[in-house]
């Protein structure tokens, strides 16, 4: 009887512990719903999902377990987590195997980990070494550093607490959360890599640049080692080979072959150590050392893309550019250029940017230069162009704005002569014109109510004689009063002044009113529109050697009235919206105008309606007129870019009026008949014709014909122009002609001939080969033009551009070509 007591005893008691939820077993403490306890107590196993503990604060949790006591060896299957509270590490996987005694623990099937909450692993079968706190995969494995850097191996070994990791076959993806054209990616045979410091050495390197580290996106900028090393911001690729060339099956347009390159991430450079560069394999250039800024940098010291010229006057010569940082707001780029002829050129561009305000300055010298005109005799000559903007914040204005430009050159024909050598200075300083300079000081101030701009403009001509070739407007102003609108019409007043010297002594001062009125349209019932415009113009002025300006002041009213009407008429069918508007301008002047019946003034179709039609500030047009015309216009509704426009005006005097420009003929009691017409109706062919026949109707004295042809690859277009009898006399005509071949041939060639003197002007025939990172040329250039020490050229050119490095332009021998 007391056998079978403890026997139930005994029975209630393991029944007990094999149902509550924890049981301690050597190194393991088992928190289990349901377990069994096999082979006299050395096997346990949980069916149920459960928890099991270390002392050490390994935490393991899975839906079962095997424990053999005996090896001391854990066996968990089904969505195991492994967490190590010390270490910060956590697994996921379907089943491991934890030798307790070796603290080795192995995965099957598809592993993921997580170290620190920076690093996550991706893998199969992985073992974990405790004591040496390592990871080691031979599976293709993934590892993601905070979401922005993968790693990709087809085998690993990481050491945790160092934190580096060992690999084959290594593919590194950097800036994984941007768009691919904004990633780097790395592919190394082997490697060591630390993770924390970024350092690694590793064997056969390519590194693919990201696409967009220069303009072209079509680029795949990449540089090749067989060997590559990186210590904190030093990265050195042994016998490397560097290109930004999209990739193909071919061999790159170009590339630079190192003994060593090296990223020097401090300075933001690419350093070259015994370079060669290539073209299309074939070796072009060596370079014992040099280094150019790396992608990344915006502003940093360094020598700048060199440059290639050859000039009929100058020949060849090389520009060397290099840019310093003076500060955060301040740089400067020295741009000396050697020439083979013994002159030499130095540049500097200073810029500077504030606040509120921009100063960029270039300053050119030019020492042993010859001019034709003076033989035997070496020149010094430059020039000095700069550009200074400020805003000036004023608070009663809207905008309010100082603006200071100089232009000084000391030969007349430099900007002609050494137009190739000055193509890289900031177009915001470079002269626009380079027969004229022009130098002014501007304030331009915007309220919500007015507009005033004042300053001073010096102009100098680069021909003539010395005393007569500048001309001086200081100061001069212009005021513009937005007036408040009454229900009638609209309302404006202006106000201009000036006092301009020219010739030496040739002195006007001029301060010029305008006031405004002009009704709104009022359409009648019939569809007419009408307005009614008022202008009265108050005229001070004084002269000095003036022909039209009196030496005594003088003070002048004169007005004029304009009566517009229009009838717009409209008709609609399936495909087009055509409209039709006869109009009419009926205008009188009572007062005078001065003199410009010699003055040069041109009235078309676009003008010929406006009521300053003639370009005068101090004048009215004198006299009454009636100004007639027609528009029509005939627009497709699916496509209001294809139309056909056709404009007809012409105006009709009581009387001849002799002090309108007398090019313009509309001082006649009947000037010409202007038209335009523009053809858009095709997407291949465009034309556009403007003319003037006299008013017998009979003789055109002006005929511009523009046409532009689109056939698949090849465009055309012809441009030619006439004037004859009253309104002037010049003929020629112009055509620039262009064929693709493909995507990467073009050809193109452009002609120009002055049918009055019988001279083709120039010829210009371009080939050109493009393609991403490489453009190769070749150019006839043939000129007429003449100009003191520029001659008539015939020009045969090589060119070849190497994206982003260099360019290089040589002249062909005339003996070889002629030949």
């Amino acid at each position: 009887m007391k056998n079978k007591i403890k026997l139930i005893l005994t029975s209630l008691i393991l029944s007990f512990l094999f149902f509550n939820s924890f049981i301690k077993a050597d190194d393991f403490n088992f928190d289990i719903s349901e377990i069994e306890i096999l082979n006299d107590g050395n096997l346990f196993k949980g069916l149920k999902r459960g928890t099991i503990t270390t002392d050490d604060e390994l935490v393991i949790t899975a839906n079962e377990f095997e424990y053999d006591k005996t090896l001391n060896l854990l066996n968990a299957e089904g969505n195991v987590e492994v967490y190590d509270k010390i270490n910060d590490y956590k697994i996921f996987t379907k089943k491991i195997t934890y030798i307790k005694n070796k603290e080795k623990i192995f995965t099957k099937g598809r592993t993921q980990a997580q170290i620190s909450s920076k690093y996550n692993f991706d893998t199969e079968n992985l073992i974990f070494l405790r004591n040496e706190k390592k990871l080691i995969s031979s599976n293709k494995s993934t590892i993601l550093e905070n979401e922005k850097i993968s790693y990709e191996l087809d085998k690993f070994e990481y050491l945790l607490d160092e934190k580096i990791l060992k690999g084959i076959n290594v593919k590194i993806t950097t800036n994984i959360n941007q768009p691919e054209v904004a990633r780097d990616i790395l592919n190394f045979k082997d490697g060591i890599f630390n993770l924390d410091k970024k350092n690694f050495i590793a064997s056969d390197t390519k590194i693919n640049l990201r696409k967009n580290s220069f303009e072209d996106t079509r680029n795949d900028p990449r540089v090749y080692g067989v060997s590559s090393k990186k210590e904190g911001n030093i990265t050195t690729l042994k016998k490397a080979i560097f290109t930004s060339c999209e990739k193909s099956e071919r061999c790159p347009p170009w590339s630079i072959k190192a003994k060593t390159i090296t990223h020097d991430k401090n300075k933001k450079q690419l350093i070259y150590d015994q370079s060669i560069v290539r073209i299309y394999d074939i070796p072009v250039f060596y370079f014992p050392k040099f280094f150019h800024p790396d992608p990344s940098v915006k502003r940093q010291s360094g020598f700048l893309q060199p440059q290639i010229n050859n000039s009929n006057i100058l020949g060849s010569s090389l520009n060397i550019p290099y840019y310093h940082v003076i500060s955060e707001n301040k740089d400067i780029t020295f741009k000396p250029t050697f020439f083979d002829s013994d002159i030499y050129m130095i540049q500097n561009e200073y810029r500077q940017k504030n606040k509120r305000s921009t100063l960029t300055t270039d300053i050119g010298f030019t020492k042993g230069y010859s001019s034709s005109l003076q033989k035997n005799k070496k020149n010094s000559i430059g020039h000095f162009f700069s550009k200074f903007n400020l805003d000036l914040d004023l608070v009663s204005f809207i905008t309010s704005k100082l603006e200071i430009s100089v232009e000084k050159i000391s030969m007349d024909t430099y900007l002609k002569i050494f137009d190739a050598n000055l193509s890289d200075i900031d177009p915001s300083v470079k002269p626009k014109d380079q027969d004229k300079l022009v130098s002014n000081i501007f304030l331009e101030l915007d309220d919500e109510n007015y507009s005033v701009d004042l300053g001073m403009t010096s102009y100098e001509t680069l021909s003539g004689t010395e005393s007569d070739r500048y001309q001086f407007i200081l100061p001069y102003y212009n005021f513009n009063k937005k007036l408040p609108n009454n229900r009638f019409g609209s309302f404006n007043f202006t106000s201009k002044g000036n006092n301009n010297l020219k010739n030496t002594n040739n002195l006007r001062t001029s301060i010029n009113n305008n006031f405004g009125f002009k009704t709104f349209d009022y359409i009648s019932k019939f569809g007419f529109k009408n307005n009614l415009g008022f202008y009265l113009k108050n005229l001070n002025t004084t002269g000095k050697n003036d022909e039209i300006y009196k030496s005594s002041a003088q003070v002048e009213l004169m007005n004029i009235v304009n009566y517009e009407a229009s009838l717009p008429l409209a008709k609609t069918n399936e495909k087009y919206f055509n409209t039709i508007t006869p109009k009419i301008s009926l205008r009188t002047n009572p007062s005078d105008m001065k003199n410009y019946s010699s003055s040069d003034r041109e009235i078309n179709t676009s003008n010929i309606f406006s009521i300053d039609r003639l370009g005068l500030d101090d004048s009215f047009e004198e006299g009454e007129s009636l100004t007639l015309g027609l528009d029509y216009r005939k627009e497709t509704l699916k496509n209001i870019n294809k139309f056909f426009e056709f404009n007809l005006a012409t105006i009709l005097r009581e009387k001849e009026e002799n002090r309108i420009p007398t090019t313009s003929t509309i001082n006649q009691k009947s000037s010409n008949l202007f038209g335009s017409s523009e053809f858009n109706m095709s997407e291949n062919l465009k034309i556009n014709y403007d003319f003037a026949i006299d008013n017998d109707l009979n003789t055109f004295e002006y005929n511009s014909i523009g046409s532009s042809i689109s056939l698949n690859n090849l465009v055309t277009t012809f441009d030619f122009m006439e004037k004859n009898g009253k309104m002037g006399s010049t003929n020629f005509i112009e055509n620039k002609t262009s064929y693709n071949f493909n995507n990467s041939n073009y050809i193109s060639f452009n002609t120009r001939r002055n049918r009055k003197i019988n001279l083709t002007e120039y010829y210009d025939l371009v080939y050109e080969y493009k393609n991403d990172c490489l453009t190769a040329g070749i150019k006839y250039k043939k000129t007429y033009y003449e100009d003191r020490e520029v001659k008539p050229s015939e020009d045969l050119f090589f060119t070849v551009t190497l994206f982003p490095l260099t360019q290089y332009e040589q002249k062909v021998d005339q003996t070889f070509y002629r030949d």
